[in-house]
């Protein structure tokens, strides 16, 4: 789990510095748009996050293959060059880590936030709804919603905002129940 610490860690910090950067660019939006993009990518494509987490590949490879797919996708300027930093750094495995991070930190400039909200099945169009109406009302602000789909967690939703986790799941209901009768 210290692994995961460092990973986010070290995102957050390669976040800001982009965001920085995209900021004083003005390119904050079209950055996020790229991000975005990458995360999409990133989701679809086994080959590509073995790219990134296998040691086997150099850094060099990293950065190449990174700066291929931003160039194929046709990304801003500054999003290529942080996509070769971050490589040539040795910090590839970090990238979802700092496309999370920057897309918390792009949402707070807008005055938005942003959640996860992981669920076993794909909702529908009315329950995306329903969940940003609660939501909205819960936080006071708009949410910026990405969902995940997880089979693992059985049934029931998971929603992540910033460091906060709201834990409905089923899986952790049976956990818990579990950890009872144990103790009983």
């Amino acid at each position: 789990m210290a692994d995961d610490s460092n990973v986010s860690n070290v995102g957050a910090r390669y976040a800001q510095a982009l965001f920085d950067l995209a900021n004083d660019q003005k390119q904050v939006a079209a950055v996020e748009a790229d991000l975005t993009s990458l995360r999409n990518a990133l989701a679809d494509s086994k080959d590509l996050r073995t790219l990134l987490a296998s040691p086997t590949f150099s850094a060099e490879d990293k950065a190449k293959g990174l700066v291929g797919v931003g160039a194929k996708g046709k990304f801003n300027m500054t999003t290529l060059k942080f996509l070769g930093l971050l490589a040539a750094n040795g910090r590839a495995p970090a990238l979802p880590a700092v496309i999370a991070a920057y897309a918390n930190l792009s949402a707070a400039a807008r005055g938005a936030v942003s959640a996860e909200v992981t669920t076993a099945v794909a909702l529908t169009a009315a329950q995306a709804k329903g969940v940003q109406a609660a939501l909205r009302q819960s936080l006071g602000k708009d949410p910026e919603i990405t969902t995940r789909v997880d089979p693992a967690i059985l049934g029931g939703i998971k929603v992540k905002v910033g460091s906060r986790l709201f834990d409905a799941s089923l899986k952790s209901k049976l956990d818990s129940l579990k950890f009872a009768l144990k103790r009983a």
